[in-house]
């Protein structure tokens, strides 16, 4: 298991919205655009980008998807304290 991870998310209000943007991802948009325009994050005026981060500096569920991913996946949808996330593994 890596000790970092690369990651851009996008985050979403409720899960009706997390599940028509993981509908539109599957069919092959952009995700740093779609990040651009729907992403309640301040991260999403970057694509999403999140940059590299350890173990231990975002929140469990987040953290335990992202590490999972493999370069270039896509998560299903995570559910955390702050909204629905779909995370995509950068690097």
């Amino acid at each position: 298991m890596p000790d970092k991870v690369h990651c851009a998310h996008i985050l979403l209000k409720t899960e009706t919205e997390a599940k028509a943007v993981k509908a539109r991802l599957d069919k092959g948009e952009k995700f740093s655009a779609i990040a651009q325009s729907l992403s309640l994050c301040p991260s999403g005026k970057k694509g999403g980008d999140l940059g590299t981060f350890a173990r231990g500096q975002m929140v469990k569920e987040f953290e335990t998807c992202a590490f999972a991913l493999q370069k270039g996946e896509t998560s299903a949808i995570v559910k955390t304290k702050f909204g629905y996330h779909i995370i995509k593994r950068l690097e």
